[in-house]
């Protein structure tokens, strides 16, 4: 399932994630993974949850970050949950529809039982209508 966490900037998504994946964490048999445009939240995680710094990886468009997306979770069949920080920025899609993503999100949690949550700076009106049914929190 997809998870949107809308809200524009400073409106406290980050803080929503870090605390729903450290929460998550203690109930989760499998895996987690939260990816973010730094390494900045490394010590607020639990140390189960591995943050991957994005910025790492010379992603350079959606596409790329879905492909990376899709890499991870074929080398951990134990994934259950992925959290994306800064998801504008870390899958370059700032100024861009994020539909086709999304529902490429969905096809992927559809497939191989991952859940996504994500963090939109976007308040709840700019979110396209077909995307509205997966929006969790709008801070």
């Amino acid at each position: 399932m997809v998870h949107l966490i809308t809200g524009n900037k400073g409106k406290g998504k980050t803080k929503w994630i870090l605390n729903k994946a450290n929460t998550d964490i203690k109930d989760i048999l499998g895996s987690v993974c939260y990816l973010d445009k730094s390494a900045q939240h490394m010590y607020e995680l639990n140390n189960r949850i591995r943050l991957i710094n994005v910025s790492d990886y010379m992603i350079d468009n959606a596409d790329q970050f879905l492909g990376f997306v899709s890499g991870i979770i074929s080398q951990d069949h134990d994934l259950e949950q992925m959290y994306f920080d800064s998801f504008l920025d870390v899958s370059h899609l700032k100024g861009l529809d994020i539909t086709p993503a999304i529902r490429r999100l969905e096809a992927l949690s559809s497939t191989f039982g991952v859940s996504f949550f994500i963090s939109v700076s976007m308040d709840e009106h700019e979110i396209p209508e077909e995307l509205k049914e997966y929006i969790t929190v709008a801070l």
